[in-house]
């Protein structure tokens, strides 16, 4: 499903640039996201080619890899590995993760302790998640680099205005990297795998820098888009699996609309929804979803493209 806005003629970013939010979304949002941007892109709308990309949790994997030179055969090449098994994908033998009820009332009693506070609720959720990987609940850091890097393995960061979102657990603030971000001397590896740190599934990570080790969760746990770092662009595309408005938390079209800015937020429409499932963290889920993608965003390419250009 697309959604659009019109920005007020007060908008910013009025020299032209324009945006790419990914939003977090688990194995079947990288897979859905990556099918979607194939589809427009075959379409004749390539949305790699946006100044400025922001990441969170799954959608760091996808900007990670379109960001890169060091993937030969592009956003082809990218959908054709969401089509493989999962054992051929190197997902084979991985205990399977899912978001379960233990989690989610976890997530539901940090906001009610958080009350409306959005770093409050960084901090509780970001405290609950270290308590969990310390118990030996989530999978080790060792291990969960090691699936990480089955997806951006050897990718660095390119020249490019792309930004990771992660979530400081010592202060709930959102840490921005990248190579125009708050933490430029961060690697590529390190940020991406904080901004997937979905609390309680997945352990935090540990980043050291000039002030000492700081510690972070999924970027997610801010928002499910953070598409409000899209201040100054003129346009803007947000591609957001799972982003919704619970307690102080913004869905992407209410932050872009809060920034006055044109914008289209697209969602999985219901063959979508269908394929992704009920489990986000399903690799077995991933070849449909990323069909899915494929097919929505061949048939949604006109309205996507009137904004675009």
């Amino acid at each position: 499903m697309t959604e659009s806005a019109a920005a007020s003629s007060a908008a910013p970013g009025a020299d032209g640039s324009r945006g790419l939010v990914l939003g977090g979304g688990g194995i079947t949002g990288i897979a859905w996201e990556t099918g979607l941007l194939h589809g427009l892109a075959e379409a004749g709308v390539d949305l790699t080619t946006a100044d400025r990309i922001v990441g969170t949790s799954a959608g760091s994997i996808v900007g990670a890899q379109i960001t890169s030179t060091e993937i030969p055969g592009g956003l082809e090449e990218l959908y054709r590995r969401q089509l493989l098994p999962p054992a051929d994908l190197g997902d084979g033998g991985v205990d399977l993760a899912s978001i379960g009820l233990g989690v989610v009332a976890g997530f539901a009693l940090a906001l009610l302790q958080s009350r409306g506070d959005l770093t409050r609720f960084g901090r509780v959720l970001g405290e609950r998640a270290v308590r969990a990987a310390e118990r030996g609940r989530t999978p080790s850091i060792e291990e969960r680099y090691d699936q990480v890097a089955r997806r951006i393995g050897g990718l660095t960061w390119a020249d490019r205005d792309f930004v990771v979102t992660a979530v400081d657990v010592a202060t709930g603030e959102l840490t921005c990297f990248g190579p125009r971000g708050q933490r430029p001397d961060v690697s590529l590896e390190d940020a991406v795998n904080a901004s997937c740190a979905v609390p309680c599934v997945y352990p935090p990570i540990p980043i050291d820098g000039p002030t000492g080790t700081r510690t972070y969760v999924d970027g997610g746990v801010r928002s499910g888009s953070n598409a409000d770092l899209m201040q100054g662009c003129s346009r803007v595309v947000a591609i957001t699996p799972a982003d919704r408005s619970v307690g102080p938390m913004r869905t992407a079209g209410q932050q872009l609309g809060a920034l006055g800015v044109d914008h289209l937020v697209i969602t999985p429409d219901e063959a979508s929804t269908d394929a992704i499932g009920k489990n986000v963290l399903d690799p077995a889920a991933r070849p449909p979803s990323a069909r899915a993608g494929y097919e929505q965003g061949a048939s949604e390419v006109e309205l996507i493209r009137d904004l675009w250009g």
